[in-house]
């Protein structure tokens, strides 16, 4: 297994036996200390420990409840970075990945790389980092790489709540929350309270939503997230001895299929480009969300920000938020989106199997069950879908592999791998359906 630098700012959160988010927040501000004997999660004294899968806020005081609130920026990230170690954990403590599956791991992965340079072009992709990860690791490391376009969400989420609420983005405000010390403070009041329910609830979500991906991804790229940092391959040895037996497949196979799975995307990611057009997609579309007050108040008219129940149902449904912030102008945003990631898929599915189908001799089977793997993520995929604007399904994919094959047919895989010369090379949603128009359009034959 290779070695090099984290592609993450900060420390590293591979290193070292301690954990990676400790009882540190995520900004490396100074935790509060729990009761004694017993450590509060989000460092909170009085802050009950959970261990479940999820954020009940209906066991907080009140009191409690208000000093969640406060967060020092547009999303409560050590609320975030805690709960998706919960989640992605089921709160219990993991072993460190098997020392000889990430040889293995490591070995397939450096010959998978020399097939796909051969078939793509891509030589950026010899450099890239090979690393097996725990479930939290895999979190943390994408809860960080994620950190732009959930900022953006919620900088437009805090602005259009502020401008419907008439909050001030500069008003002063107590730790604690106490109305007496700052009079802009109505816990009973909704429209006082959303704007700063927003980074608790946001934090909430975040967390949860990449925990619950990481109890499921096999490698860095089972889903494609618009993740602004360097590529880089980490497998999850514990997702995908799990699948292996939940399929009944042969292990050598199925590890060198996600590790060609794994470099194909890693290899198109490390164009610098693709990535920057992914997470500018994110952020248009994120910072696109525009108040409609009659859905908010349809949808948010009975909560009661001082009882925690009311709250619960609030956390436990995001799309309550979500659906009163839609916009006609993220509709536009949605067909790029949509077009970009089906080549994205397309293309790796097509390099996939022009190297892993003369390889792998249960490829075919594996091949089905990814295919159903990466539609039944289950809630969590269809939060990251309503929030990022990811709502690519089967068909999506195939019109995307289906172009790919399409160009290879005509213009041969040299034809095909012009897609990364430059930005401008993305097909429209016409050229998508119709590869011949993307091919005159490039002027290739």
């Amino acid at each position: 297994m290779t070695a090099g630098d984290d592609p993450l700012e900060g420390p590293d959160p591979f290193e070292g036996p301690e954990d990676p988010f400790g009882d540190e927040p995520f900004d490396d501000e100074p935790a509060d200390d729990g009761p004694a004997g017993d450590q509060a999660p989000f460092g909170i004294p009085g802050l009950p420990n959970f261990l479940a899968p999820g954020f009940d806020l209906s066991n907080l005081d009140p009191s409690m409840l208000m000093h969640v609130l406060a967060s020092p920026g547009p999303l409560n990230w050590e609320v975030a970075s805690q709960l998706a170690q919960i989640v992605a954990t089921n709160g219990s403590a993991e072993p460190a990945p098997d020392e000889p599956a990430g040889v293995m791991l490591g070995e397939l992965a450096r010959a998978a790389q020399t097939h796909v340079v051969a078939e793509t072009g891509l030589a950026a992709t010899f450099t890239t980092t090979v690393r097996t990860v725990t479930r939290a690791e895999w979190a943390a490391l994408h809860l960080r790489a994620l950190r732009p376009v959930l900022e953006a969400l919620a900088e437009s989420l805090g602005a259009a709540l502020r401008a419907e609420t008439g909050g001030s983005e500069t008003a002063p405000l107590d730790p604690r929350l106490d109305p007496q010390i700052d009079p802009h403070i109505d816990p009973m009041n909704p429209e006082t309270m959303l704007p700063m329910l927003a980074p608790l609830l946001l934090g909430v979500q975040a967390g949860s939503m990449i925990g619950y991906l990481a109890q499921h991804a096999l490698g860095r790229y089972d889903l494609p997230l618009p993740s602004a940092d360097e590529p880089s391959l980490c497998f999850v040895v514990a997702n995908i001895e799990a699948f292996e037996r939940e399929w009944s497949l042969a292990s050598n196979d199925l590890r060198f299929y996600v590790a060609i799975h794994e470099v194909v995307h890693a290899a198109t990611r490390s164009v610098p480009w693709v990535r920057e057009l992914l997470v500018e997609l994110a952020i248009e579309y994120v910072s696109s969300y525009e108040m409609d007050p009659s859905v908010l108040e349809a949808r948010l008219g009975d909560l009661d920000p001082t009882n925690p129940e009311s709250m619960q149902r609030l956390a436990e449904h995001p799309g309550e938020l979500l659906g009163a912030l839609q916009s006609e102008r993220q509709r536009r945003v949605l067909e790029q989106v949509r077009v970009f990631h089906s080549v994205l898929d397309g293309y790796a599915d097509v390099i996939l199997e022009r190297v892993g189908q003369p390889l792998i001799p249960s490829f075919a089977q594996i091949h089905e069950a990814m295919a159903r793997h990466r539609l039944e993520r289950g809630d969590a995929e269809q939060f990251v879908e309503g929030l990022l604007g990811l709502a690519v399904g089967r068909d999506d994919y195939e019109l995307g592999a289906a172009f790919c094959r399409g160009v290879i047919e005509r213009a041969g895989i040299d034809g095909l791998n012009r897609l990364w010369a430059k930005r401008s090379m993305v097909p429209t949603a016409n050229e998508l359906r119709a590869a011949g128009l993307w091919l005159a359009r490039i002027e290739l034959p």
